[in-house]
């Protein structure tokens, strides 16, 4: 086929996860519990946190941004999915595929760089405890939190730009469950030099520059755990970083295991399998693993549900008793 311009390009295909019929409904049942358990779980989060004084503090307020983070990234994709397989048509529009570049990108991006702003949060309140409220101050929180989304933003737009400059053959089948930036790029017919050169440089700044913070952060955690002669007092330090830890660790694994497993087999399908974990698992990991493993959280969840019983209760007599 010859390429097309992008003003001819009306909209792809998304192949999804399977093209078996008998497993569709399955699949729509498990991702649009998937959806609801993750939006649900990080709507609590931030709920208790924003409801709780005691939970006003950096550590938690990097918590707020990360549950609402996962509330987007999850909600770029999976809405689409479901729709794709309730209508039985696999149509997504140009503009549409090129949306969800656009925001996947961003709030994947801000995802990355919020885990490695957190590293540093834990960083100086385990190794500079005396200091912690000095440097971790109300400005500095902030102004983090809006690096964070500027660089995101910045790179996000590239990326989309980059994706309108490639031309497309008339007719294309994406082999995903959602319009995937290294996917577009594989599939486009012209050069994609320039492209692959962005995304590479970009990936390797944007994605190994805050690992390499969060590896240093926990390199010095580490060495000051280990100074602590005592082991419940090892125990009491590595537990206030011990949710972070898990939520790291299971980001960066999962996405590994999306490019391992896509340059093992150079499948497609493997790979969108496989994306299914850190786009969609993991948020709705996430929750789960802060509320399960934080004391404070738990605590915080009870008091709002509590207070929410409550005022229920109040209301309902009201309108019994008016």
């Amino acid at each position: 086929m010859e390429p097309g311009n992008d003003t001819q390009i009306t909209g792809f295909l998304l192949l999804g996860l399977s093209n078996d019929p008998e497993l569709q409904p399955l699949i729509f049942g498990l991702f649009l519990s998937m959806y609801l358990i993750t939006v649900f779980g990080n709507l609590l989060i931030i709920l208790a946190v924003s409801s709780d004084s005691h939970l006003h503090t950096p550590m938690y307020f990097f918590l707020v941004n990360l549950s609402f983070l996962d509330i987007c990234v999850i909600s770029t994709i999976i809405p689409k999915m479901l729709v794709t397989i309730q209508t039985q048509s696999k149509v997504i529009t140009y503009t549409e595929c090129i949306s969800q570049i656009c925001f996947s990108t961003l709030f994947a991006g801000c995802d990355d760089f919020l885990l490695a702003v957190m590293a540093y949060d834990r960083f100086v309140a385990i190794c500079h405890p005396l200091h912690y409220t000095v440097i971790m101050n109300p400005h500095l929180c902030v102004l983090l939190v809006l690096m964070s989304w500027i660089m995101s933003v910045l790179n996000s737009l590239l990326q989309s730009l980059m994706v309108l400059w490639l031309s497309f053959c008339s007719k294309v089948e994406i082999p995903h469950f959602f319009c995937e930036l290294h996917q577009m790029i594989q599939l486009a017919c012209s050069d994609t030099f320039i492209n692959d050169t962005v995304l590479y440089v970009s990936t390797v700044l944007l994605a190994g520059g805050p690992l390499a913070g969060i590896l240093y952060s926990y390199s010095k955690i580490i060495s000051s755990i280990y100074r602590i002669s005592s082991a419940q007092g090892k125990y009491k330090v590595f537990s206030t970083c011990a949710s972070h830890f898990s939520v790291v660790s299971l980001f960066y694994c999962t996405v590994l295991g999306v490019y391992l497993s896509s340059a093992a087999t150079q499948s497609s399908h493997s790979s969108a399998v496989a994306s299914v974990m850190y786009t969609v698992v993991t948020p709705m990991l996430n929750p789960f693993i802060y509320s399960l493993r934080n004391k404070d959280i738990k605590a915080a969840l009870l008091r709002f549900f509590k207070r929410a019983t409550i005022k229920g209760t109040i209301v309902l007599v009201v309108k019994k008793y008016p």
